[in-house]
């Protein structure tokens, strides 16, 4: 088997499973819709202070959606022993580790990513803003889902390893949700957020770059 197929069918056998259990998927996205909306009923309807804490609580409530959904990268393969029979094939580890990153992003980033601007508009963010939205999320999840499966591999079958993903992870999203929630309220203001756009995207690139690799030496770790 080639390396692109053996990439391809991770991907393939990844998006399978999470439509059989999409269930878990819709916890993530109903998670993310409810911390969004439950803001503008706790702080009260003033359009100004609405508009200017809007991007980073959606920024706030994305990460912990991503989150939510970071556990399943490994932790199902692992247990059922078919994450040790992927290591065997004959492709680095890191492609295996790419491959589930893309998946994962898919299954995950891309609805935070599409439902995002209806959740923006009970801010009062305007169109240009709402789009930036989008564009920070396009860019600044698959980086969630890349530092993310850093942590993931390395508290795999750890004791009450969820919470310790979260410590290990949270600290590394910090720069996206400030460039981010930035790019975003910049907009809002009348200025142009394609520096924190630039940024996300160089924070993208480098992670995708270093992130499965890193993450494949930690799950050898956790297989051996």
């Amino acid at each position: 088997m080639s390396y692109s197929r053996f990439f391809l069918t991770v991907i393939q056998r990844d998006l399978l499973l999470a439509w059989q259990q999409r269930g878990d998927l819709l916890v993530g996205l109903v998670f993310f819709v409810l911390v969004a909306s439950l803001f503008p009923l706790a702080v009260g309807p003033e359009p100004q202070l609405l508009a200017r804490i809007g991007p980073g609580v959606l920024w706030v409530a994305a990460i912990l959606a991503n989150l939510l959904a970071l556990p399943r990268l490994f932790h199902a393969d692992w247990q059922d022993g078919t994450l040790e029979q992927l290591l065997l094939a004959p492709a680095p580890a890191s492609m295996m580790v790419a491959g589930k990153l893309i998946a994962h992003w898919l299954t995950t980033g891309v609805p935070l990513t599409l439902i995002a601007p209806l959740l923006g508009i009970q801010y009062g963010l305007e169109a240009d803003a709402l789009w930036m939205l989008m564009a920070t999320l396009l860019l600044g999840t698959p980086t969630l889902s890349a530092l993310g499966s850093i942590g993931a591999a390395l508290t795999l079958g750890v004791r009450q390893g969820e919470m310790l993903l979260a410590l290990l992870a949270l600290p590394l999203y910090a720069p996206v949700l400030i460039f981010g929630s930035s790019a975003v309220a910049a907009v809002s203001g009348g200025l142009s957020g394609y520096a924190e756009l630039s940024l996300l995207a160089a924070i993208l690139c480098g992670s995708l770059f270093l992130a499965p690799w890193l993450a494949a030496m930690a799950v050898r770790l956790a297989v051996e």
